[in-house]
């Protein structure tokens, strides 16, 4: 039985931040019904794809979850997402408030009808600020939350980092705020709204290291962790190729100072303390790249290997499908689908009792419409998973 077999969601959710959220919660067992337009949530034709309307990115953030076709702009639609609503624990949605106002799905309105329920809405920017009611997406909020800058900083140029991570970072703070908030309604009987600001969010997880000196009044330093802004923060060269290395204690720099017959450093007041190497981060990682360069790759795995020193190759994503450990742990699962032939999807990374929670193909368009309007909505407690 999976944690969250028997709670009921809607999933109003489009595109990346708030169908990433209640991926997860499918993931941990929640019967998720995402509830569509007619023509379809636009990441079933975002990226590759093997059958039509069923593209790569909409297999990835709706697995585990059913699928219906509902046209909330009549009434007709709006009444049957409503008899939804009755029974659900959750409605997860990230249409612009001013919007579901009109189409009177608002928070203030399915809250009177259901108090128990959990609504959770996700936005590009808290609604009570001057940008609240604005669009957002990905790479404006990676410049507006400061990583673009930081970018900038450590490149010498503005660049995004290669990943949806404002729409991903704040969809996983989503889904622990509504688990949260569906804690607090067990324990009182009485559901809420949950606002997740996209912008916000983001800028708290930025600010985690980099905020720094500014955590002070007056500020005591840059708003910057220096060491991950130092130039020399890279995959190392080795003899014959590259790879990535993290001495970080005291112990590991000493026994690799050791293990290079370098006593010159143990000895050198830069490099004897954290602090000390964190002032000194540029200077250390030169001398760090000028070692690991005179062997190859496998020879500094064994050798840091041995001292327990972190490290690892690099890896691409098609190279990650052999990777010992995920083969070993059986990360990967693989699913026969009739209309997309045989799909493969990276696993739920968490165990629960030592097992790893399955994965069911993604809805196709509007595929569950029938089951859940005509032959009750949710599915029975003992079947949930």
């Amino acid at each position: 039985m999976l944690p969250l077999q028997g709670v009921r969601i809607l999933d109003l959710g489009t595109v990346l931040m708030a169908p990433y959220a209640s991926q997860w919660l499918a993931d941990l067992g929640a019967d998720v019904i995402k509830v569509e337009p007619p023509a379809g949530d636009s990441t079933r034709r975002t990226g590759i794809t093997a059958e039509d309307n069923m593209a790569a990115m909409f297999l990835s953030l709706n697995r585990n979850k059913r699928g219906i076709v509902l046209d909330l702009k009549t009434a007709e639609g709006r009444q049957a997402l409503l008899r939804l609503v009755d029974e659900a624990d959750i409605l997860i949605q990230n249409t612009r408030p001013q919007k579901m106002r009109a189409l009177g799905l608002d928070p203030t309105t399915l809250l009177d009808r259901h108090p128990r329920l959990i609504y959770a809405s996700f936005h590009g920017f808290g609604v009570t600020g001057p940008y609240g009611g604005q669009p957002a997406y990905d790479d404006v909020i990676q410049g507006m939350c400061g990583l673009v800058d930081l970018m900038d900083q450590n490149l010498g140029a503005p660049r995004y980092v290669p990943s949806s991570i404002a729409d991903k970072t704040a969809g996983l703070i989503g889904a622990v705020s509504i688990l949260a908030a569906l804690h607090k309604r067990d324990r009182t009987g009485m559901g809420g709204h949950v606002e997740i600001p996209m912008f916000e969010s983001m800028v708290s997880f930025t600010a985690v290291e980099h905020f720094a000196g500014l955590h002070y009044v007056p500020p005591r330093g840059p708003a910057a962790y220096s060491r991950i802004m130092a130039g020399e923060r890279r995959p190392f060269a080795t003899a014959n190729g590259y790879i990535c290395v993290l001495p970080y204690t005291d112990t590991h720099w000493r026994s690799l100072f050791v293990e290079c017959q370098r006593g010159d450093l143990l000895a050198d007041t830069r490099f004897q303390s954290m602090a000390a190497r964190t002032e000194n981060t540029s200077a250390l990682y030169a001398i760090l790249a000028g070692i690991l360069v005179g062997r190859t790759t496998e020879a500094w795995v064994q050798i840091l290997d041995r001292l327990e020193i972190p490290c690892g190759r690099i890896a691409s994503l098609t190279e990650l499908l052999r990777d010992p450990q995920l083969v070993k742990t059986d990360f990967f699962s693989t699913i026969e689908s009739e209309g997309s032939g045989t799909v493969k999807f990276p696993g739920v990374p968490i165990l629960f009792d030592g097992k790893r929670p399955p994965i069911r193909m993604a809805p196709r368009l509007g595929q569950h419409t029938r089951e859940v309007l005509d032959c009750g909505a949710w599915l029975p407690m003992d079947t949930a998973d």
